[in-house]
């Protein structure tokens, strides 16, 4: 999904940095990806500046992919010279995809060159992997190798936790992959489905426009007014009410919740398994529609004991929202119902979390004169911000704001290794 400033901001709310981030000056990388069907892939990737350095070529910091192509060849035929993998079954050449893709960093680029090894239909229990880049030219270069995906090793989109490292007296060594097992997969992806509730906050915005009224019930006051001919009218208006106890509260916004959890399940199987797939533009555009619209009802009732139609309708395009997610972990499909089981369960505990960190605050002030003013204004600011979403998603542009935060914030998040 669209990386969005707030899913920054929640990022340095809900993080502290856990280990230290692999992209430095001097330090050429290779990342792998372990599928049990379609075998090994991976990219190296390597400093812009590094190139033009040691290979003589003309890229500067921060180079375009379509610069990088002119020099794919060099490049290539470099790496092929000072990189191998081998294993039990002999060697695995190294067969480069021709994509490029390039990693900004505030110090430089980092360019990525994409391969894939052939003869790793079935996995070796040990790679032995030989990568010597820049070494003869610079005796203070370290290299390392990461582990991006794995989904038996529990490893999914993982680019901090590094498996090995080389130097110039160490130029090979050997990658263990049998610390494996479905449970470690499975549990992985619990983890994939909590952490991307919590950053994702579209998701979580949808959730607060849902929870805020929890605490309150909504009910008519009529009044009786008299009219300068003595009659009297009784309009009416709604008013919100505290909700007398705790538990019933609870368990009725964990239902709506369910529901959401419920639909967006559906959804995203359907998607996992490309029976319905529908264009990321329209599915980002609804997703922020659908927190205006809860935020709206919040103001002006549409659904009135039927906040679940909300929650389940909405949740099927969350769902396709999910589904993006996954092709972003590098997900191709492997343990499918295992996979979508844990991501589904993460969601749902990520939602808890997120359900027992807000509900009883707001169940402490909800008797306060403050409250239904503090439900009509945040509503208010949650129609803003789903309404800058809608015309940025639907119109695909990049709106001023963002682009000065993301500026500001981005690098920040990026150094501490955080994204």
């Amino acid at each position: 999904m669209k990386r969005t400033t707030l899913q920054l901001f929640f990022i340095l709310f809900l993080l502290v940095p856990l280990s230290i981030y692999s992209h430095q000056p001097d330090r050429s990388l290779i990342y792998l990806r372990v599928y049990e069907t379609a075998g090994i892939e991976g990219r190296f990737e390597i400093m812009a500046t590094e190139l033009d350095k040691y290979l003589g070529l003309d890229l500067g910091r921060h180079p375009s992919v379509e610069e990088v192509a002119v020099y794919r060849e060099k490049i290539q035929a470099y790496l092929f010279e000072h990189s191998a993998f081998s294993s039990v079954y002999g060697n695995h050449k190294i067969i480069f995809t021709d994509e490029i893709s390039i990693l900004y960093i505030d110090f430089g680029s980092f360019v990525a060159i994409h391969f894939r090894l052939d003869n790793t239909e079935k996995i070796p229990d040990k790679l032995e992997v030989t990568y010597a880049v820049f070494f003869d030219e610079n005796p203070m270069q370290t290299n390392r190798l990461g582990m991006e995906y794995n989904w038996k090793a529990g490893l999914i989109n993982n680019e901090k936790i590094m498996a090995l490292d080389f130097t110039p007296s160490q130029k090979t060594k050997t990658l263990d992959l049998t610390d494996t097992s479905v449970w470690k997969g499975f549990l992985a992806m619990i983890k994939q489905g909590t952490w991307h509730i919590w950053i994702g906050a579209d998701h979580i915005l949808f959730l607060l426009a849902l929870i805020l009224p929890s605490v309150v019930l909504r009910k008519r006051e009529t009044l009786q007014p008299i009219t300068s001919e003595g009659i009297a009218s009784k309009p009416s208006r709604w008013k919100w009410v505290p909700v007398p106890q705790f538990k019933p509260a609870f368990w009725y916004i964990l239902k709506i919740v369910t529901f959401f959890t419920i639909a967006h399940t559906i959804t995203l199987s359907l998607a996992s398994l490309g029976i319905v797939n529908l264009p990321s533009r329209w599915v980002e555009s609804i997703i922020a529609f659908s927190i205006g619209l809860a935020a709206y009802h919040n103001i002006k009732p549409i659904f009135i004991g039927r906040e679940w139609v909300i929650a389940f309708v909405f949740g099927l395009f969350h769902g396709f929202g999910f589904a993006s997610v996954l092709s972003e972990l590098g997900f191709k499909g492997e343990n499918l119902s295992l996979s979508l089981l844990g991501f589904n369960i993460g969601v749902e505990l990520g939602q808890v979390v997120i359900i027992l960190l807000i509900f009883p605050v707001l169940y402490v002030i909800r008797k306060s004169k403050i409250y239904p003013k503090l439900l009509v204004w945040l509503s208010a600011l949650l129609i803003v911000i789903s309404l800058y979403w809608l015309v940025e998603r639907a119109f695909d542009i990049d709106m001023p704001i963002d682009e000065y935060l993301n500026g500001k914030i981005y690098p920040i998040v990026r150094y501490l290794g955080l994204i």
